[in-house]
C-alpha cells in the first residue's frame, strides 16, 4: 500500500508538470472539453446495516431517528428513544453523474461513516435517493458494501488496516432521470476550453481548425475559450462535426514548470527550464549527543561510613559535523543538469528540494515553482 501511495503521488507530479508537450502532436480532445460537457455531483444520506456490533453507538441520536424513520415506512411504530443496535450506521453516500447520463445506467458509489461506527465490513446500504445541487433526485444508490480495509479489537488490542469506516459499491446506483443536453447551442457553434489557459496553444489551435476543417470556423475569444461554428451543412449531425473536431491534430506550446511534492520527496521538471548564472552553497549541521552512563562501586571496602554509596556517573560526549558543498552553474543551465550534479554529489532528495526553493527565491530559475 505504501509502494502504491508512493506511485499515485509520482504520477499526480507528473500530471502537474506536464503543462504542455513541446515537439509532441496531440489530438484537441486531448487538451481540453467542450464548454457544458462536466459531471455532476450527486449526494444522500443512508443507512447501513448487517454490521456485526460495528455501527453506531446506542446512544447515537441521528443513528435511532433514521431507523425509526425507516421501520415507520413499513408499519412499525418504534419510537426513536427505544431503539438501540449497534449493527446499523448513519453514512452520506456520494456519486459523480456523467454529463451524457441516461435512464438506467449505474454509477460507481462511495459510502463513508458520518456517527461513531468503528467499521463498515459486511454492510449493506439501504435504499438510498441521491440528491443534485437542485434538490432534485436524479439515482438511487444501494447494496452490499466494498471495503478496503478491516478494524479488530479485544481486550484493549486494536488491529487495523487503511479505513474500514469508508466503503465502495461498484455500479451501486441507477440513474431515474436523465441529464438535459449539455449545450443547447450546439447546432450553430461550440465553445471548445483548453484544460489550462495559454494563448500561444489556443492561436495553434485556431489555426490547426481553421485549416483541417474550414477556414473562419474558429476563433479564440482569449487564452482558454476557442468559439467554433458549426458549418450550415453539418448542423443536422453536430455529432459528426464534434468527432471531425476531436481529432485535429495540433503541436501545444509548454510551460516552463517545476512541480515539488515536500510529503513524498518528489521533483520533476520539464528538461529545458532554464537557470541563470548562480553558486550554491549548502550546509548540513550534524549534532551527536551521547551518554554513557557507569557505576562507582567502592570495592575492598568492609565497613563504611553513613556518607558513603554506590553512584551513578554519566559520562556525555557532543561531536558536531558541519559539511558543506558548494557548486556553481554558468549561465544557460538547467534545472535537469543541476539535479544531475547534485545527484552525483550524493545530495538527498529533501536538500534538493531546499536548494531549488532557494534558486527561485534567488531569481535564478526561469519558470514556475508548484509546491504540493
Amino acid at each position: 500500500m505504501r509502494m502504491l501511495r508512493h506511485v499515485l503521488s509520482v504520477l499526480l507530479v507528473l500530471a502537474a508538470a506536464a503543462s504542455w508537450a513541446q515537439g509532441i502532436t496531440l489530438r484537441v480532445k486531448d487538451l481540453g472539453k467542450v464548454q457544458g460537457w462536466r459531471e455532476n455531483v450527486l449526494v444522500g444520506t443512508g443507512i447501513v446495516t448487517g454490521l456485526a456490533g460495528t455501527g453506531d453507538a446506542p446512544g447515537n441520536r441521528a443513528t435511532r431517528q433514521a431507523l425509526s424513520n425507516v421501520l415507520s415506512q413499513f408499519n412499525l411504530t418504534v419510537p426513536p428513544e427505544q431503539v438501540n443496535s449497534r449493527n446499523v450506521a448513519v453514512v452520506m453516500v456520494s456519486a459523480a453523474l456523467p454529463a451524457f447520463a441516461r435512464e438506467g445506467d449505474t454509477l460507481d458509489v462511495t459510502v463513508a461513516s458520518s456517527g461513531d461506527a468503528r467499521s463498515l465490513v459486511g454492510g449493506n446500504l439501504l435504499l438510498t435517493p441521491m440528491r443534485a445541487p437542485d434538490g432534485r433526485i436524479y439515482a438511487l444508490a444501494q447494496g452490499a458494501l466494498s471495503v478496503g480495509g478491516h478494524r479488530y479489537d479485544a481486550n484493549g488490542n486494536v488491529v487495523q488496516k487503511n479505513h474500514p469506516t469508508a466503503a465502495a459499491i461498484p455500479n451501486g446506483a441507477t440513474v431515474e432521470v436523465s441529464m438535459p443536453p449539455p449545450s443547447a447551442q450546439a447546432r450553430s457553434h461550440v465553445t471548445f476550453v483548453l484544460a489550462e489557459p495559454d494563448y500561444t496553444t489556443a492561436s495553434r489551435v485556431v489555426a490547426a481548425i481553421n485549416s483541417q476543417l474550414g477556414a473562419g470556423l474558429a476563433r479564440a475569444r482569449d487564452a482558454a475559450g476557442i468559439e467554433i461554428e458549426v458549418p450550415a451543412a453539418l448542423q443536422a449531425e453536430p455529432v459528426s462535426f464534434l468527432a471531425r473536431l476531436e481529432n485535429v491534430a495540433v503541436e501545444p506550446d509548454r510551460r516552463a514548470r517545476v512541480v515539488i511534492n515536500e510529503r513524498t520527496g518528489t521533483v520533476v521538471s520539464g528538461g529545458d527550464v532554464r537557470l541563470s548564472r548562480v553558486a550554491i552553497s549548502h550546509g548540513d549541521l550534524k549534532i551527536t549527543i551521547s551518554s554513557l552512563n557507569s557505576v562507582s562501586q567502592p570495592t575492598f571496602v568492609e565497613r563504611t561510613g553513613p556518607g558513603v554509596a554506590t553512584a551513578v556517573v554519566t559520562n556525555t560526549e557532543l561531536a558536531v559535523e558541519e559539511p558543506t558543498g558548494v557548486g556553481f552553474l554558468a549561465g544557460g543551465g538547467t534545472v535537469a543538469d543541476l539535479v544531475q550534479s547534485l545527484a552525483r554529489m550524493k545530495t538527498s532528495t529533501r536538500d534538493i528540494i531546499s536548494i531549488l526553493r532557494a534558486v527561485k527565491a534567488a531569481g535564478a530559475l526561469h519558470g514556475e515553482l508548484v509546491v504540493q
